[in-house]
């Protein structure tokens, strides 16, 4: 429930409140007079849901905003409060969405203070690390918890699709630096430990699974970019709380900004790029994602007409838009050579993986799962570890199929592969008479 508190100058105070008696709404008037003000404030209480409408139908009567006031309030008891909730919740009128004015104020006090930002920025990359190379998806979890990233995401989406150039710069600005602090955060940690024997020196970073996940974009891993940015954009625009959509805006960047410092650490180039490959794509993702879905709601910048873009676009603002599309195809283009190229690797992996269990020698096996890990050279991918994960009778020996398996691998592909295969038996009791 909102309260809506606007001042009607006198030469528009019968319109607009034949406007209101219009929308059946209950409203108290309050008489103004002084510091150049002659008119009315009017207040009336209305669903969320209804706010964009009600500040439409003023603002196309020539109801100015520069004095309105929106604010939030747990109920309200009027003649016409009901029939207004019936039609504006569960009506015909029914939408989730939320006036303009309240979204830019929203995006806004989301945003913690900058202390708070990056220290929490820093716990949750320190909590990332940890669960990475513990293996430990419930850590991993913890850490998306506790990042903010969610606010700088969103404030810079709000201001892109307003045109609010100072919310544009701080939400990209803290994005990015955030992104940084996470990176390096995770490097001193990971170096700390690896220089304190307490995360032995030698193992091999690229067998943890967790690690690996954030490794080797995919096809998959941009998909979870894009479903974040929506769903943040969705959830800052409606009604609906947007604590929850902060988590998978975090689960799209801090345990791969984390994979990243963790590569730096161990000197792993492949790891360090293929992980900053996935931040940026993803970051990237969030934010043209949730600028699409802003624009499909019906969010304009202030002043937006109906017409053509051309019409309503400034040089001003061009010049903004187009700074935000070069960077979003640069990266694009940077990280789409990478993502095409493990898309179709992966793809040719796992059809000759299928093509060779389906010969007759192996009618026994069930495939389980295909682990591809791209080790070496992250843009030619020359050197590529394939694991397969295969279930088999209890104690029956498969002695060729490594061998099998790396020649066709290598043969399809042109490229060295190194095949691991874990088997997992399986026995089956016998059937008992019936």
């Amino acid at each position: 429930m909102r309260l809506i508190q606007v001042f009607v100058p006198d030469d528009k105070r019968e319109t607009a409140l034949e406007v209101l008696d219009t929308e059946d709404i209950d409203y108290v008037r309050t008489a103004e007079n002084g510091d150049g003000l002659d008119g009315e404030v009017v207040t009336f209480p209305v669903p969320t849901q209804a706010v964009e409408h009600v500040l439409t139908s003023l603002r196309d009567i020539g109801i100015e905003e520069d004095f309105v006031i929106v604010s939030s309030i747990e109920a309200a008891r009027t003649p016409s409060i009901d029939a207004l909730e019936e039609r504006y919740v569960n009506g015909q009128a029914e939408d989730d969405s939320i006036a303009h004015e309240e979204i830019r104020s929203r995006a806004l006090n989301m945003t913690p203070g900058r202390v708070t930002y990056y220290a929490m920025t820093v716990l949750s990359a320190l909590v990332a690390t940890a669960g990475l190379l513990l293996d430990s998806p419930a850590i991993v979890v913890g850490s998306m918890v506790i990042a903010p990233q969610v606010s700088a995401a969103l404030t810079g989406t709000v201001g892109l699709v307003l045109n609010d150039r100072r919310m544009v710069v701080d939400g990209l600005s803290s994005l990015a630096l955030g992104l940084v602090v996470a990176i390096t955060s995770a490097f001193t940690f990971a170096w700390l430990l690896r220089s304190g024997a307490v995360v032995p020196s030698t193992i091999d970073i690229t067998a943890i699974v967790q690690v690996q996940n954030r490794i080797s974009p995919g096809l998959l891993a941009l998909i979870v970019g894009i479903c974040a940015g929506a769903a943040g954009a969705f959830g800052l625009a409606t009604a609906i709380p947007v604590s929850l959509v902060g988590v998978m805006i975090a689960v799209a960047l801090i345990p791969a900004a984390a994979a990243v410092g963790i590569g730096v650490a161990w000197g792993n180039a492949p790891v360090a790029l293929g992980a900053f490959v996935l931040v940026a794509v993803n970051a990237t993702s969030i934010l043209l994602a949730g600028l699409a879905v802003f624009w499909y709601l019906g969010y304009r910048p202030d002043g937006w007409s109906r017409g053509s873009i051309r019409d309503n676009v400034s040089r001003e603002q061009l010049g903004t838009l187009a700074i935000v599309l070069s960077l979003g195809a640069i990266v694009f283009a940077g990280g789409g050579v990478v993502l095409g190229q493990h898309v179709v690797y992966e793809s040719t992996v796992n059809d000759e993986i299928r093509t060779v269990l389906d010969d007759e020698e192996y009618a026994a096996l069930e495939l389980v799962e295909v682990r591809v890990t791209f080790s070496d050279d992250i843009l030619s991918s020359d050197e590529t570890e394939v694991t397969v994960v295969v279930q088999r009778p209890a104690d029956v020996p498969y002695p060729d199929l490594v061998t099998d398996l790396e020649t066709r691998l290598e043969d399809r592909t042109d490229r060295d592969v190194s095949v691991v295969v874990e088997f997992v038996d399986s026995a089956r009791s016998p059937q008992s008479p019936s």
